[in-house]
């Protein structure tokens, strides 16, 4: 067993996090009839240093919609932070017709930029809060309205930042239009917090979760017992569980399951556009 060491100085064991993609994925293409006509000389995303209320910088990319309908749309990365997979999904969004911007996480820890396939996440994740996760959130919503002409706004989110999106719906500082997650971690005892199955009644929703149902990591039974929690709690949700797909099917590499990955753009886009 590995192990890093805390902000106390002690070594503390690793807790190994399922990887949502390979780091050459790319993001499915959401399905044509969806995407808005290719406008001439458009620019590509812009590279973003942002501040917290902590004073904690952080990297993020935005990417602009030439015709943007709906709620604007702030990614939430998988472990790894903020790296191709997540600047092209936000150019996804836009050319869908939603302005997004992707957040990395470990500015405070890691420095600043683009992660890449060495970056040792692990230990930075064990140092990241959720409390100063939805500080990042609230300067990426700053960020869109000081960018942009969006009024509301909704988080999607993988894995890691699937469970970082849920509890975002938590939060009425952020005022969230809605929370999307995609195999989003449920029980958070593994970080040493309460995760949004425990936390599934602070939920202010709409909440729209994704989930495979071969995934190893988050099993069905899981998922059953959140929808559970989420209806007692009156939770306004919708939750899909695609049959026989694994944690991270959403990645155009996996030609088997293109019809669940362009189910799911359905479902995302309809959500925010709500």
């Amino acid at each position: 067993m590995t192990a890093h060491r805390g902000r106390d100085g002690l070594r503390k064991p690793d807790i190994v996090i399922a990887v949502c993609f390979a780091f050459d994925a790319r993001p499915p293409a959401p399905p044509p009839d969806l995407l808005l006509p290719p406008i001439a000389g458009g620019a590509g995303p812009a590279q973003l240093e942002l501040t917290s209320a902590d004073g904690g910088a952080f990297s993020a990319s935005l990417a602009l919609s030439p015709d943007h309908h709906g709620a604007a749309v702030v990614i939430l990365p998988d472990v790894r932070g903020l790296y191709p997979f997540y600047i092209e999904l936000a150019e996804r969004f836009a050319q869908a017709g939603h302005h997004a911007i992707a957040i990395d996480y470990f500015g405070r820890t890691a420095g600043l930029g683009v992660r890449d396939e060495d970056f040792d996440y692990m230990p930075h994740v064990m140092q990241t809060a959720v409390e100063q996760v939805q500080q990042d959130i609230a300067a990426a919503i700053s960020a869109l309205h000081d960018h942009t002409d969006a009024t509301t706004v909704a988080t999607v989110g993988f894995c890691f930042g699937g469970l970082q999106s849920f509890l975002a719906g938590t939060s009425p500082d952020l005022d969230l239009a809605g929370v999307v997650g995609f195999y989003a971690g449920l029980e958070g005892k593994r970080l040493g917090i309460r995760g949004p199955l425990e936390r599934a009644g602070e939920i202010r929703g709409p909440l729209l979760g994704l989930f495979g149902g071969a995934d190893k990591s988050i099993t069905e039974d899981q998922v059953r017992e959140f929808d559970r929690r989420l209806e007692a709690a009156g939770v306004t949700r919708e939750i899909h569980i695609y049959p026989g797909a694994p944690h991270s099917f959403f990645d155009r590499r996996f030609a088997s399951w293109h019809e669940a990955c362009e189910d799911a753009w359905r479902r995302v886009l309809g959500f925010v556009e709500k």
